[in-house]
């Protein structure tokens, strides 16, 4: 998730999402990551939509109180998580929408609230949570078996020394409890050799983020909105989704490759028990993710990273949940 605050910058890649979700007068679109608005903000301007932010950060409902009153009546926030839009949209009275974005990870302005613990740029507690509810990073740094810490940094952060990291964390631990993302971040690179460093990346970058991935559990949520936004979407309506690693974009690539159709059949060295062919639900106009051009990395490094992938809906049925 990028930064969406105004006086910031813009978010990543606005100008294809925009475009990609081709909004007009009446669509009603959802921004699942609400943040600062940004995207939100231009899709209204872009057409006469109604657009209804979500975000499971208080904060960031709270600071969108103002994008909420310059767009009057085209504009509504709810608190939630975006794995969970159907529901929270139709406590409102929505059963069907024409567009969704999701802007994945953690924005800005988490990274940049040292109180938020996202980062080790500046020393913080070890919190990560988006929502300040349930475990947090310190909890899980301080409590989790060594092996399941191994697998954690390892399966989340695709960190291959997570075995040498896990065991410097508990060792640490046993001294005292590891309270601050500054310290998290010293005993992390104490555990990695020089040469495996890539050069630009701090050490501990990995660890960091497979531990505020699983205290939010993120690639669940991922799972739920992918799912729910296919449910939603009107035949025509445009799903948009940026994400920033590896493990998103693969779960994003893989959601929508099986919904158009796209995705391999079973091994050939299993017994044969082919499922019946289901229509599929997206359509998509390219199969390549859409990059950040190299004038926009250098206004904003953090967009490097960034893929965005797009599918349009069908007219058949949502898949059953739980379908490849």
């Amino acid at each position: 998730m990028t930064d969406r605050t105004e006086h910031r910058h813009t978010p990543v890649l606005l100008r294809q999402v925009v475009e990609a979700l081709n909004p007009r007068a009446g669509a009603i679109i959802v921004d699942g990551t609400f943040g600062g608005g940004g995207y939100s903000r231009a899709l209204l301007e872009a057409a006469e939509c109604v657009v209804w932010g979500i975000d499971r950060d208080p904060l960031a409902i709270a600071r969108g109180a103002a994008l909420v009153e310059a767009f009057a009546g085209r504009l509504s926030l709810i608190h939630g998580q975006f794995g969970a839009m159907r529901d929270l949209l139709r406590a409102q009275g929505v059963t069907a929408v024409d567009g969704v974005v999701l802007d994945l990870g953690v924005s800005s302005p988490q990274i940049d609230e040292p109180a938020r613990g996202f980062s080790f740029s500046h020393d913080g507690p070890l919190d990560m949570r988006m929502d300040a509810v349930g475990q947090t990073a310190a909890d899980l740094v301080n409590t989790a078996e060594e092996g399941e810490l191994a697998d954690i940094i390892y399966t989340l952060g695709e960190e291959r020394l997570s075995r040498r990291i896990a065991r410097a964390i508990v060792t640490a631990r046993t001294r005292k409890p590891i309270e601050g993302t500054r310290e998290l971040a010293a005993i992390v690179r104490s555990a990695m050799p020089p040469r495996k460093t890539k050069r630009g990346l701090d050490p501990a970058t990995r660890t960091f983020q497979a531990l505020r991935i699983h205290v939010n559990d993120e690639l669940t949520e991922l799972n739920n909105g992918l799912i729910a936004a296919e449910q939603l979407l009107r035949p025509g309506g445009r799903l948009a989704v940026v994400s920033f690693h590896s493990l998103e974009d693969r779960r994003v690539k893989q959601f929508l490759r099986a919904r158009s159709g796209g995705a391999r059949g079973g091994s050939r060295h299993l017994p044969a028990e082919p499922e019946p062919p289901r229509a599929p639900s997206f359509l998509l106009h390219r199969t390549r993710a859409t990059r950040p051009d190299e004038a926009e990395i250098s206004h904003n490094p953090r967009s490097r990273s960034a893929r965005l992938r797009t599918g349009e809906r069908t007219s058949a049925s949502a898949w059953p949940t739980g379908a490849a």
